[in-house]
Parts: structure tokens; sequence; C-alpha cells
């Protein structure tokens, strides 16, 4: 059975950083893209960031420049750096993984969640 699990989330302040983490099990995803999403109270869950099979990296407008994505195949992780946080970065991050080589912008393009990590960033 495949999972996915979060990590790091919490409440900061604005400016501040937090490194998100993201663990796979019950296979292997070195082969595949994996990617970052987000969800606030009451809007649809949005693109953050994914990351390719061979490393390559797409973020939304709004995190380019303060978050990166990253990815350990030998640990099976993925992790999301974010700095200089802002209230409006607040939200459930969640963790996704396609059984593509390349990842998507939409929601509809993985196969595989996690459960989510709350996120809070005060002003």
């Amino acid at each position: 059975q495949v999972q996915l699990v979060e990590s790091g989330g919490g409440l900061v302040q604005a400016g501040a950083s937090l490194r998100l983490s993201c663990a796979a099990s019950g296979r292997t995803f070195s082969r595949n893209a994996m990617g970052w999403f987000r969800q606030a109270p009451g809007k649809e869950r949005e693109f953050v960031a994914h990351i390719s099979w061979i490393g390559s990296a797409n973020y939304a407008d709004s995190v380019k420049g303060r978050f990166t994505i990253s990815r350990d195949n030998a640990k099976n992780t993925v992790y999301l750096q974010m700095n200089n946080l802002k209230p409006e970065d607040t939200a459930v991050y969640y963790c996704a993984a396609t059984d593509g080589l390349f990842g998507y912008t939409g929601v509809r393009g993985y196969d595989y969640w996690g459960q989510g990590t709350q996120v809070t960033v005060s002003s």
C-alpha cells in the first residue's frame, strides 16, 4: 500500500522559514514526479511546486523565489523549503506523487496524496 506522509508544518511568524518533508512508502518514486499543493479554508486546492524524476522543478508564481522543492531518491522523500513566509501562505500543504515522469500543475495529474500538514503564518 502506497503512503505519503508529510511532516514539518507548524505555526510561525511572517518572514520565518519552514521545511516540509514527504516520505513515501510502499513503492519507490525515484522515476516519478512529485509535487506539493496547498488548500486554504474555503478555497480550492492549488498547485505550489512539482519536481520531475530528473530534478527539474516548476513553481507557482506566488511562491517563486521563496520556496524550493527538492528530492532525495535514496530516502524516497521530497522536501519543500519555504522561506520568507507570508500570512497568505497559511494552508494545509499536501504532498502528491504521479505515476508519470513529469509533474503537473493540476490535481488530476497525481495518483497518490498525503494527509496534509498545517502551515500557519501569523502577521
